[in-house]
């Protein structure tokens, strides 16, 4: 079985349980609490980052930073992070609603929550512990699924960041209306990470889309290539936090204090 079926296993069990335990109009009685702030509008534009939280992977135990997740979305906006990410899947990535709710509280830039969202319920749930953005997983939707999802965030004031792998995906995720769309060089079954795809994507991307390249982001230089072909905004986790100085590494690669400007 690979990763991706297995999680979507685990989350349908999940989402079935939490049905019980809170009822959607709890979380939308939550929710009406907490003010939505604009996520499309943060990232859109060129180089802008969006700096990632989660405790581990499937590819990695435990991140150099997996203490600090509290303190790192401070350091992330201080530092000129346009949004911070987090990701909710607690048995995989060690990071749950509730850390998002957290960052919410804490820091004024907008909050992208990830996980592999399979029902209406679980977008009202990440609007009810503060998403702002919410990424919905083209490959694991099927194209009714996605568009319903897609127009039901909307709804509740959220942006969708519609994530694609291969030029169906993307098909699908047009054909749902998306106007933010992630790139993810990371294969969800494989969780190979190959930068080319957003090199071979982004020229079959309306120019009126706001583009993320995610995954396998590492240096000044390929978002200085990648914002040329057209891509408005970064997502990046791991190399933040496995960096012994997650401040310094992101001003390298925004361009700001040695980084190059060019």
């Amino acid at each position: 079985m690979t990763f991706l079926n297995r999680v979507i296993e685990q989350k349908r069990s999940e989402i079935a349980e939490k049905k019980v335990n809170m009822s959607k109009n709890d979380l939308k009685q939550m929710a009406a609490r907490i003010p939505v702030r604009d996520f499309r509008a943060a990232i859109s534009g060129k180089g802008k980052i969006i700096a990632e939280i989660k405790k581990r992977s499937p590819r990695v135990h435990r991140f150099r930073n997996a203490d600090a997740i509290h303190d790192l979305p401070r350091v992330y906006e201080e530092t000129g992070a346009a949004a911070v990410s987090i990701v909710t899947d607690a048995l995989n990535f060690g990071t749950s609603l509730s850390d998002a709710r957290r960052v919410h509280e804490h820091v004024s830039i907008p909050i992208l929550v990830k996980d592999f969202i399979l029902d209406e319920y679980q977008v009202h749930e990440a609007r009810a512990f503060g998403a702002d953005g919410l990424l919905l997983i083209a490959r694991i939707l099927d194209s009714q699924k996605l568009a319903e999802l897609h127009a039901l965030t909307d709804e509740l004031g959220m942006q969708a960041l519609v994530e694609v792998h291969d030029e169906n995906d993307l098909r699908k995720a047009l054909d749902a209306g998306a106007h933010t769309i992630g790139i993810n060089n990371r294969d969800l079954d494989s969780l190979e990470v190959r930068v080319d795809t957003t090199r071979q994507l982004i020229g079959h991307i309306p120019d009126s889309t706001t583009v993320v390249s995610e995954s396998g982001i590492r240096g000044r230089s390929e978002i200085l290539e990648l914002s040329r072909l057209g891509v408005n905004a970064f997502l990046i986790g791991e190399a933040l936090l496995e960096s012994d100085d997650p401040a310094k590494l992101l001003r390298q690669l925004l361009g700001k204090n040695g980084g190059t400007k060019h």
